[in-house]
């Protein structure tokens, strides 16, 4: 059985981060943690490697990958304004990218296995990708997908607020809907909290299964994505700053009866660059991996 394909997505201009955070070192060998993820990734047992990128970041993620991890095929697609579906345009004025639902079907010429699809600047850990591997190698049925969550109070930054997809499942453990939070922060009386449209905070709960974007697909996701893509275009594309999700793409699957979303639960702590200050403790979580034997000291070929 081929080895399922794992999609970085790595187009994410960094607007809080302020700078190209998929680059970013933090490692004693100047790791990223690309690196990171794709060294868990090929011991869980992923084959080919797919980085989606722009073509602004492109050239430093080239160099910096000339010496890779591992001995995994790695291959680049690109998210580019106007790669839209027949009989759209590219609206005046449009600079930022679609979302991540379309950067999934930006890289479509690269998706022809089961694929798993992450971040470039969130850290999972080990666990979470033998646990989505597993899923991606179990059989399924036809339209059906898995996402792998978290805690919500182990994806939380202590700079500021994040976004966050706040999930609920059935008794099966199918995803029933993904909610988006645009501004969710640690609260000491509750845990967490979030705050709502209309400027007031509200308690959420620290344990709620919190999406972030670790997902796992067959290759027909990409048709449904295309057509998905199409409604949002004709809805919202005209919008300058609307963004064509992987939650709303997943919403959208499990409403029309199309496939299911399998709920897998990841006791992994996250970390990740959402903010500039985010990066020191970026740097000291993997300082203390690597004195616990997770990880070698470097990671990279030279």
């Amino acid at each position: 059985m081929t080895q399922p394909t794992l999609l970085i997505l790595a187009a994410g201009m960094g607007s809080r981060y302020g700078g190209f955070k998929q680059i970013d070192p933090i490692g004693p060998d100047g790791e990223i943690i690309i690196d990171y993820s794709i060294y868990d990734a090929l011991r869980a047992g992923f084959g080919k490697i797919v980085i989606l990128t722009r073509p602004e970041i492109e050239a430093p993620l080239r160099e910096h990958f000339a010496n890779t991890v591992g001995d995994a095929p790695l291959a680049y697609a690109y998210q580019k304004l106007d790669d839209l579906p027949d009989g759209f345009a590219l609206p005046a004025g449009r600079e930022k990218p679609w979302g991540t639902a379309h950067a999934i079907w930006a890289a479509r010429q690269q998706l022809d296995t089961p694929f798993g699809v992450i971040n470039a600047d969130d850290f999972y850990g080990p666990q979470s990708f033998q646990i989505l591997h597993e899923a991606l190698r179990a059989s399924r049925q036809p339209g059906d997908c898995c996402m792998v969550g978290f805690e919500l109070a182990k994806t939380l930054s202590l700079h500021g607020t994040v976004s966050r997809g706040i999930c609920r499942a059935d008794a099966d453990g199918f995803l029933s809907d993904v909610t988006e939070h645009t501004k969710i922060e640690p609260d000491a009386a509750h845990g967490a909290r979030t705050l709502d449209a209309v400027g007031n905070w509200n308690p959420i709960a620290p344990d709620s299964i919190t999406s972030m974007n670790l997902w796992g697909f067959d290759p027909s996701i990409l048709d449904h994505l295309e057509t998905g893509f199409r409604e949002f275009l004709a809805s919202e594309g005209g919008a300058m700053k609307s963004e064509f999700f992987i939650t709303s793409a997943v919403n959208r699957l499990i409403r029309s009866g199309a496939g299911r979303c399998k709920v897998l639960k990841t006791p992994e702590q996250w970390f990740g660059m959402t903010y500039k200050e985010d990066r020191e403790l970026a740097i000291e979580a993997i300082r203390s991996l690597i004195l616990a034997g997770a990880y070698p000291q470097k990671l990279r070929r030279h």
